[in-house]
């Protein structure tokens, strides 16, 4: 048997106007998927409990520090050599990594963890370097954050687990600025290095008296 014909489309009526087709809505703008393991908040959330896990570690992050200031003291010869503007910026992605995971670290290039028992103040809303504020809420949070916990009541819970925690006394500097985003573990071991050098031609002139 053959196909039916197919049936003629019908002719406008006299007077209408046939409708234009219409069109495809517009899409609305893309938005980046943030499953709930990774959003925003709860990456928040992790990385206070982090930094709280470090503070409450604190006597062994110092025991760890101060041999690796050490063992990075004995490279001085090398960065000398190689010059230390070169190492910037391998040595500044490791310590920009490995502090910002354990410590949340801003990289303000002047590092005083080891002064602030391992709570980085540059944390605080307001970027305090000596002490709280006067809005520490009543559980210890933060004023500004009510979530997170004060990063000066943090660092003196640390302090006391240290056997330097008396440096939490010391008055700090501001925060110079032209030092931000540069390696402090480089500038450190510059000036320690500088200082051991200054210290040894003292020895030598004394004995050459």
């Amino acid at each position: 048997m053959s196909e039916p014909a197919p049936k003629p489309e019908a002719a406008p009526k006299a007077g209408v106007t046939a409708k234009p087709a219409a069109k495809p809505k517009p899409k609305g703008p893309a938005t980046a998927y943030n499953p709930a393991g990774v959003s925003p908040s709860r990456r928040r959330r992790n990385k206070i409990a982090i930094r709280l896990w470090s503070v409450r570690n604190a006597r062994f992050f110092e025991w760890f520090y101060n041999h690796f200031a050490n063992a990075f003291l004995g490279l001085h010869p090398l960065l000398k050599r190689i010059g230390y503007q070169l190492a910037e910026a391998p040595v500044k992605f490791v310590e920009r990594n490995v502090k910002g995971f354990l410590f949340d670290c801003r990289m303000c290039g002047q590092c005083i963890l080891s002064s602030t028992g391992m709570s980085c103040p540059m944390n605080c809303p307001k970027q305090l370097r000596n002490g709280p504020c006067g809005g520490v809420r009543a559980n210890g949070n933060c004023e500004v954050e009510p979530d997170m916990p004060c990063v000066w009541v943090q660092a003196f819970q640390g302090s006391e687990r240290m056997k330097g925690g008396e440096k939490i006394m010391a008055v700090q500097k501001p925060v110079d600025q032209s030092w931000r985003e540069t390696s402090s573990w480089l500038r450190v071991t510059a000036e320690d290095a500088a200082k051991r050098e200054a210290a040894r031609e003292a020895r030598n002139s004394e004995a050459a008296r």
